[in-house]
């Protein structure tokens, strides 16, 4: 007779940690496409790459120019992903 688990075993945690995302290429993002916010796209906040490139596909680029001060804003001060780990 063999010995079948119960179905009920909880299955061992083997998620790893997701890689740190790097703060230059976060920078670099945010200075060359940071008005169609692929720079929030890189570190996980996809709501407001969305709204970044939203604005400036809709605007027919006027918005553009305010999306890019936005993102170098942030390219400056975001330190951390969108699960929280730090930007290396």
């Amino acid at each position: 007779m063999t010995d079948i688990p119960p179905s009920n075993a909880a299955a061992p945690a083997t998620a790893a940690a997701p890689a740190a995302k790097s703060k230059t290429a976060f920078v670099v993002l945010a200075i060359l496409l940071g008005e169609f916010g692929i720079h929030n796209f890189y570190i996980g906040n996809t709501k407001r790459g969305v709204i970044q490139l939203l604005v400036s596909l809709l605007t027919c680029f006027i918005g553009a120019l305010p999306m890019w001060i936005w993102a170098v804003v942030e390219a400056f001060t975001v330190k951390q992903d969108a699960q929280g780990a730090p930007l290396k």
